[in-house]
C-alpha cells in the first residue's frame, strides 16, 4: 500500500518525534534513544527493502542488543517486505499498542475560551516540570525526554492551560511542518479530567497552528484510549491507516 498521505504523515511525525540518532539500513530505519519511547527506539521499514529480511532481522537485533534494548518493530501497512509482519510473529514478536493515525482539517475551529493560557516557543524548565507532574517520567529518562523535545523540528509550541486558581490543568505540544501541525504530550491533570480543559488545550494548540502556516493536523493516538479518541472525534479527526508495534524483549 504505497499513499502519498501515509509516508508523508510518516515521515512528518518521524521529524516531529526524533531520536537521538538513526541509522539507515536497506529501507529501514534504525532509531535509538537510550530506551526513551518505543517510536525513539524502534526499526521502522519505511521504504523499499531488497535483502533478506530474516537476515536483516538478526542484524537489527545484534544492534539493540548491544545498547540494551529490547527488540521493537514499528509496522505499518506499508511496511516492506509485506510479509514481514508475519515474519516477526513467527519469531516471537509480540504485538503491543496498535496507534491510529488520524488527520483532520483547520478549517473551522471554535474560539478558545478565556482560561488562562502559556504558550512557548521553546521547551523550558516550567513546562516540563509541569508536564511530568501530569505524566510522571522515571528518572533515568528525564535528560534523554530534554534532549528529544529540544531536537524537535524549529516552528513548534509548547502549552499549558491552567484551572481557574492557576492550576497546571492540561499540557500539550504543537509541531508545525509543510502545512500541517502534529500534536504530540496532550495530557491533562488528573483531577481536572473530564472538565473540558483537553479540550481548550487542543484549541489553543492548533490555533497556534493556524497562526503559523499549518492547515490541517495530525495525531496519533493509541487505540485502547478512549477519553482521548473521544476527544479527537469533536474535532473531525478520522482515521487514515493504523500502525502496531512487534516487540521480542532482548535476551
Amino acid at each position: 500500500m504505497d499513499n502519498p498521505l501515509y509516508r508523508k504523515l510518516e515521515e512528518l511525525s518521524l521529524n516531529a518525534w526524533p531520536s537521538l540518532q538513526t541509522s539507515v539500513y536497506d529501507g529501514w530505519l534504525l532509531r535509538y534513544a537510550n530506551g526513551y519511547t518505543k517510536r525513539s527506539n524502534c526499526v521502522m521499514p519505511l521504504y523499499e527493502s531488497h535483502g533478506d529480511a530474516e537476515g536483516k532481522i538478526r542484524y537489527c537485533e545484534q544492534i539493540y542488543s548491544v545498547l540494551g534494548l529490547d527488540f521493537v518493530f514499528k509496522i505499518t501497512p506499508f511496511a516492506s517486505p509485506s510479509h514481514l509482519d508475519s515474519l516477526l510473529e513467527e519469531q516471537g514478536y509480540r504485538i503491543v499498542e496498535p496507534v491510529y493515525v488520524k488527520t483532520a482539517s483547520l478549517l473551522e475551529l471554535p474560539v478558545p475560551a478565556a482560561n488562562r493560557c502559556q504558550i512557548d516557543d521553546h521547551m523550558n524548565e516550567r513546562w516540563f516540570e509541569e508536564f511530568t507532574q501530569m505524566m510522571p517520567l522515571a528518572e533515568k529518562h528525564r535528560e534523554t525526554a530534554v534532549k528529544l523535545l529540544n531536537n524537535m523540528p524549529p516552528l513548534k509550541c509548547f502549552v499549558t492551560v491552567f484551572s481557574d486558581d492557576g492550576t497546571p490543568a492540561a499540557c500539550g505540544i504543537g509541531v508545525v511542518e509543510q502545512g500541517y501541525i502534529g500534536l504530540y504530550d496532550v495530557v491533562t491533570a488528573h483531577q481536572f479530567r473530564n472538565q473540558g480543559f483537553g479540550y481548550q488545550l487542543l484549541l489553543q494548540i492548533l490555533h497556534w497552528g493556524k497562526r503559523n502556516g499549518a492547515t490541517d493536523a495530525y495525531l496519533l493516538v493509541v487505540q485502547e484510549n478512549k477519553p482521548a479518541n473521544r476527544l479527537y472525534d469533536k474535532f473531525g479527526f478520522e482515521t487514515q491507516y493504523e500502525y502496531w508495534y512487534r516487540v521480542k524483549s532482548k535476551k
